[in-house]
């Protein structure tokens, strides 16, 4: 009476045939020289391996639904295009939604860049930009530029310092440098 690794072909093949017609597990056992408990581990193993018929649960009509839903959006991250493909009554998983969009080309990440400007922000950076052109830096060094991150320069020696905690945000001082040739946007 082997273990379930010591099981030959032919072994394995009864067990298989002998399950599906519904015999216990002691009768199978008999029948095919084994050990109850290899029958048993044969019979759990084979269960949890996954069978994949090939057969994909999306149709062509649903993957091109797919297709226009991230054309019109590509910005949209797999559970908001998932969210929307099984709102068209599409009945996938939100992996199949994520596989199906790579088997388009579509690749799933976060943008690197920011959006691009509107024509109506372009105008008003382009206004700001020709009203300041003519300023001195005496007008220049009232002003405070802000990017919002957590990076300042030292005023003391001019070097770039990433700030670590809230008090040197706070700290009047490290914030405001009072740079007569340095424009900081």
């Amino acid at each position: 009476m082997g273990k379930t690794a010591d099981l030959k072909v032919v072994q394995k093949t009864t067990i298989d045939i002998l399950h599906k017609e519904g015999k216990t597990q002691n009768v199978i056992a008999k029948e095919a020289g084994c050990s109850q408990s290899s029958v048993s581990k044969h019979i759990n193993r084979e269960a949890k391996r996954r069978k994949r018929c090939g057969k994909k649960c999306t149709s062509n009509r649903d993957n091109r639904t797919l297709e226009r839903i991230v054309k019109q959006n590509p910005f949209k991250n797999v559970v908001e295009i998932h969210k929307e493909w099984t709102a068209a009554g599409v009945s996938a998983s939100r992996t199949t939604t994520h596989r199906r969009m790579q088997d388009m080309g579509f690749s799933c990440r976060i943008p690197c860049v920011k959006t691009l400007l509107n024509n109506r922000q372009h105008q008003k950076r382009l206004a700001w930009a020709k009203d300041k052109k003519d300023w001195t830096a005496a007008e220049w060094s009232t002003v405070m530029f802000s990017d919002e991150s957590a990076e300042d320069y030292d005023c003391s020696n001019n070097q770039q310092k990433s700030s670590s905690s809230s008090r040197d945000q706070h700290n009047v001082q490290a914030m405001f440098c009072n740079r007569q040739n340095e424009m900081f946007i």
